[in-house]
């Protein structure tokens, strides 16, 4: 319930295209591999919300030539001031923004999202985008195929 609501809210703020199933699976994946919709803070680190977002992911979006002008429409929307230090912050508590800024990082990345029955492609997409300090491939698989099983099943 609490992973619809999230991902239901951001996506709804974006234009549609932006909500497709294979995207849903990613945020759903990613969201799973690092906060297990659990932690809005890292344990024993800086990352925040669900998506567990450092300075340096919230400063790509913010000026990645494809996603600054959507994230500013997106943070003015919101009334959060569209900077670092305020994204930052914000990201850790508000999980429209968070769920934004998730899907507008994976739009950064060169490839499309990876299809149903690829979780290779997903793991791969998700360390190019995460960058994840201590990434543990061994539970991606179950992520990846359990948010195809949500999405295609619509629980």
């Amino acid at each position: 319930m609490l992973i619809d609501i999230c991902i239901n809210s951001g996506l709804s703020i974006l234009d549609p295209g932006f909500d497709t199933p294979e995207a849903r699976v990613m945020l759903i994946a990613i969201g799973m591999q690092e906060s297990k919709f659990s932690h809005r803070t890292q344990i024993s680190g800086p990352a925040r919300g669900f998506w567990q977002f450092e300075k340096g992911g919230i400063r790509g979006v913010l000026n990645h030539p494809s996603t600054k002008q959507i994230i500013t429409n997106v943070c003015n929307t919101l009334r959060i001031p569209p900077t670092e230090e305020t994204c930052y912050s914000a990201v850790a508590y508000n999980d429209t923004l968070a769920c934004v800024f998730a899907r507008l990082l994976l739009w950064t990345l060169p490839n499309e999202l990876p299809r149903q029955g690829d979780p290779d492609e997903g793991w791969r997409q998700y360390i190019m985008a995460w960058r994840p300090g201590k990434p543990h491939r061994e539970t991606w698989d179950n992520h990846y195929n359990g948010a195809w099983l949500k999405v295609a099943g619509g629980s």
